[in-house]
């Protein structure tokens, strides 16, 4: 297999990958490109190797910025943007699941801690099964919120050597 086409199989795989996990395809591929390119990319390198619209490039690039997986840069004597995604898996990792706590787990613990004060009378059935399903759910939550905050805030090698002492 030539690089081109290596390059094209990785694209699309990581889109493929992406869109599974709830993230726009695009905005994967765009990810994606940034990965395997040394340089710095500008908006319109990225819509001509991917054959998307400058409207298309533009949002989805605003949109990993805000992600935190690529950073805007500017070359000394010219007004093009340039966009380069940080190389590191690690780093990659960590802010994608950094983003998706604060995006989605976060909230949902709010609203689990809301739901924990709801008052009710001890003896009727349907409120001790929702508060004791309220409860168990909270838990869950608070723990996976733990163990992000633990990998969040870990060193690679820490992270897996204690993966890999569960699994021994």
């Amino acid at each position: 297999m030539e690089l081109a086409e290596g390059k094209q199989k990785f694209i699309e795989a990581w889109g493929k990958l992406g869109s599974e996990w709830g993230i726009n395809r695009t905005m994967a591929q765009v990810h994606a490109l940034l990965l395997i390119s040394p340089e710095a990319m500008t908006t319109e390198e990225i819509m001509e190797q991917l054959s998307i619209s400058r409207g298309n490039a533009n949002m989805t690039l605003r949109d990993l910025i805000g992600w935190g997986l690529i950073e805007k840069q500017h070359k000394a004597g010219e007004r093009k943007e340039y966009f380069y995604a940080e190389k590191d898996t690690w780093a990659i990792a960590r802010q994608v699941a950094q983003e998706r706590k604060k995006r989605e787990l976060d909230p949902v613990i709010k609203i689990l801690n809301e739901l924990t004060s709801v008052k009710g009378d001890e003896k009727d059935p349907e409120y001790k099964t929702f508060k004791t399903s309220v409860t168990n759910i909270n838990k869950l939550a608070k723990n996976v919120n733990k163990t992000l905050d633990t990998m969040l805030k870990a060193e690679e090698n820490w992270f897996w050597n204690s993966i890999f002492k569960i699994f021994k």
